[in-house]
């Protein structure tokens, strides 16, 4: 992948912001409840209320518009970007952990009350899960896997295929142990979400080599 940083570059100045909108609205959009009243209170983003799904479809729509703009591939765009993508959320996720949010549930074992198996939390004076951390240590992973992977990619959109799927996979399992879930229903929204992505990033892969075979 051969690309003028400053293409990227350009790509990251208008995907940033439109990440954090994204991020933004689709927290809203889940919670309106809260912001129906008031709707001032949507700009208040300092106050928290992000969620990284929106933030990814953020970014992803900027992609599609930047590269049709810019007559790129924009499966490359987001294979380069992916690897940033997923580094930053597992650095993110760190933000939890002095806010005290994005905890799991309550540990009463004083056997797993200790850090990283749980989390402290001043507000209740309770041991919680530390799922922020879950996350934060399975991001990592998947940061160098798919370091590793770029170097053998088969074919365009592969590595943000590969991140759709390893990412969705450990969001599913620690989206079940979180307390804060944005809910659709009785559903957990990043849940329906995660496996929607996951089979997504299957599909694609698989048609794509076989492709190549044929």
């Amino acid at each position: 992948l051969k690309y003028d940083p400053e293409v990227i570059l350009d790509f990251c100045l208008f995907a940033i912001p439109a990440a954090i909108v994204g991020a933004r609205l689709y927290y809203v959009v889940f919670q309106w409840d809260l912001y129906k009243d008031h709707p001032i209170d949507i700009v208040k983003i300092w106050e928290g209320g992000l969620a990284i799904y929106g933030g990814v479809i953020g970014g992803v729509i900027t992609a599609i518009i930047f590269s049709k703009r810019r007559n790129l591939l924009f499966w490359d765009i987001v294979d380069i970007c992916t690897p940033s993508l997923i580094l930053g959320q597992a650095i993110g996720r760190w933000g939890n952990f002095f806010n005290q949010e994005a905890y799991g549930y309550q540990i009463t074992n004083p056997k797993w009350q200790w850090f990283p198996a749980a989390v402290y939390i001043d507000a209740n004076q309770q041991w919680h899960m530390a799922t922020f951390f879950y996350e934060s240590a399975w991001n990592f992973i998947v940061f160098f896997i798919l370091l590793y992977m770029k170097r053998h990619r088969k074919f365009s959109g592969e590595i943000f295929a590969l991140y759709l799927i390893l990412y969705s996979c450990g969001r599913f399992v620690i989206e079940g142990l979180r307390m804060d879930s944005l809910y659709w229903g009785s559903f957990r929204v990043s849940q329906v979400l995660s496996g929607i992505l996951i089979l997504f990033g299957i599909i694609w892969i698989v048609v794509q080599r076989r492709k190549q075979r044929d």
